[in-house]
């Protein structure tokens, strides 16, 4: 029976409690990753490590938002770009705790958890840490790290979600 004044069925509150755990799984994966790649293996220090012809684990620190952009911005900048990040969180918390389906749930767990996990670093250390370069000859991927993996394939998510349910057009 459902409670007056109350929106949340049990069903959504689990779709919620999922995208939550997805979210801390996320999270708890970059940081373990990070944690071992900065303190481990000291990659600060080593810079490059060549593991594959195709990929290598390299050290870069993100001080910008996605593929380096807005990186050259002034002191203050974490600060603005950590503030939007938990203004995203947010939203996509709220639209977390209406969603109706687990592809959803799944999908902003994904992107909460990686995000937070770049607020972490950018908080922490100023930039976001940046390892994975995957490259084919001269040609490089952007660096990046299990946050924004997670973070990407939510929105693929989401967007498969979107193309999935999909309604026809009525004749």
């Amino acid at each position: 029976m459902k409670q007056e004044g109350t929106s949340a069925t049990p069903a959504s509150k689990s779709k919620l409690l999922l995208g939550l755990n997805i979210a801390t799984l996320a999270f708890g994966l970059d940081r373990i990753c990070k944690w071992w790649l900065l303190d481990f293996v000291d990659m600060p220090s080593r810079l490059h490590i060549s593991l594959m012809p195709f990929f290598d684990l390299v050290m870069v620190w993100n001080k910008g938002i996605s593929f380096g952009l807005f990186s050259n911005s002034g002191l203050g900048h974490k600060w603005l770009l950590s503030a939007v990040s938990i203004v995203i969180v947010s939203v996509l918390i709220f639209w977390l705790q209406r969603t109706h389906d687990r592809l959803s749930a799944l999908a902003f767990g994904l992107i909460i958890g990686g995000a937070v996990g770049n607020i972490y670093d950018r908080i922490a250390y100023g930039a976001v840490a940046d390892f994975f370069d995957f490259h084919i000859g001269g040609y490089h991927w952007p660096a990046f790290n299990i946050a924004d993996s997670a973070i990407t394939i939510g929105v693929v998510l989401i967007l498969l979600e979107a193309f999935l349910t999909r309604e026809e057009p009525q004749q």
